[in-house]
């Protein structure tokens, strides 16, 4: 029966039981009993509800379920349960095609996620965060420069990046889970690359400090520090900034953000962490900030964002080797066969317009 995939559909897709039926040409009653399985649609409905809810038909009747466990979000307080139902439903559709892409394989090439070996057993003040950083940096043979891909560095390293639909407005921070030994960090792909880029080594920083944090030190706190020292190097602030500054010009903030892929506000604070520049130059830019409506918006574009292929490459090179179908490749995909065709040939949409 296909309630629970419905449900869940519905819920991605911010649609009550009263809208969806109105679109499908059905009452609001016959949905709630499709979706408690106590009525099964006919054809012609199940395609409108697949249209209304944009998904494929084969949605509601894909064979793997996934439990995702130790869930975590980065939530601010006043933030709707209904949004936080949308971001899970949307989560669960696409760690399922993981999973069902996973299963297809004889041999899945997806490492599984380990530790960096060295870690220290106990970390009982901030600033040893620095040094821990700088280690999995060191495990990982990342050098100390900038991070050009962080998704991709993740990835290779068997943590699975997924991006979903939430407004750049939404009070939501970011997702933790995993599945078997897999982790999973979630963040939006509609939000600018930097506040993905410290999202994601928020998130890593979880991974990595886990259980290794004295009761003295709030672990949201550590894992920013531990964000920004991954992202922005000790080292690499104090070569482009000195070892003491009695002032700081917004313009050299400007300048790390765009190199390094941090907010101007979060390069400010790596300066004030590592005592490059004392509270008073501290405040006094943060006031500035506040003032410009920077904290905010931070001015001129915002970095690029984040962008992950590794689904997608897997699922073509999956079809290359006769793992998949063309339409299972499209399923996983979530693509109609006709755009599938196009993609596969690398042809435009429109092509066959202007010919």
């Amino acid at each position: 029966m296909i309630g629970e995939r419905l449900a869940r559909a519905r819920a991605a897709s911010s649609l009550s039981m009263r809208a969806l039926a109105e679109q499908v040409g059905v009452s609001a009653n016959m949905i709630k009993k499709y979706e408690h399985d106590q009525s099964m649609p006919a054809s012609p409905i199940l395609l409108k509800l697949a249209k209304a809810l944009s998904v494929r038909t084969e949605y509601f009747f894909r064979p793997v379920k996934v439990d995702l466990k130790e869930i975590k979000y980065r939530k601010h307080s006043g933030t709707p349960e209904s949004i936080i139902k949308r971001i899970h439903s949307d989560v669960l559709d696409q760690v399922e095609r993981w999973q069902e892409l996973a299963n297809l394989w004889p041999n899945f090439p997806i490492l599984p996620f380990q530790l960096p070996e060295g870690l220290p057993v106990s970390i009982s003040e901030m600033d040893e965060i620095e040094a821990v950083a700088n280690h999995v940096r060191k495990e990982w043979a990342i050098g100390f420069d900038p991070i050009a891909d962080l998704i991709d560095t993740l990835e290779a390293r068997g943590v699975l990046v997924i991006m979903a639909s939430i407004d750049q407005g939404t009070k939501f921070d970011g997702m933790q889970a995993s599945i078997g030994n897999q982790p999973i960090i979630v963040i939006s792909a509609n939000w600018p690359g930097d506040r993905q880029r410290f999202t994601l080594a928020h998130e890593l920083g979880h991974l990595i400090l886990h259980g290794r944090l004295s009761h003295e030190l709030n672990e949201e706190k550590a894992c920013n520090r531990f964000a920004g020292s991954f992202l922005l190097p000790a080292s690499s602030i104090r070569e482009q900034l000195g070892e003491k500054r009695h002032n700081l010009e917004v313009r050299e903030l400007h300048l790390l953000k765009l190199e390094y892929g941090l907010s101007m506000q979060a390069c400010l604070y790596r300066a004030k962490d590592l005592e490059i520049i004392g509270n008073s130059t501290f405040e006094k830019l943060i006031k500035l900030f506040s003032w410009n409506g920077w904290r905010k918006r931070e001015p001129w574009d915002p970095c690029p964002t984040e962008k992950t292929y590794l689904f997608q490459q897997l699922v073509y090179r999956a079809l290359a080797e006769d793992i998949v179908s063309e339409s299972k490749a499209a399923e996983l995909l979530g693509m109609p066969l006709v755009k599938f065709h196009q993609a596969r040939k690398l042809e435009r949409p429109d092509a066959a317009i202007n010919q």
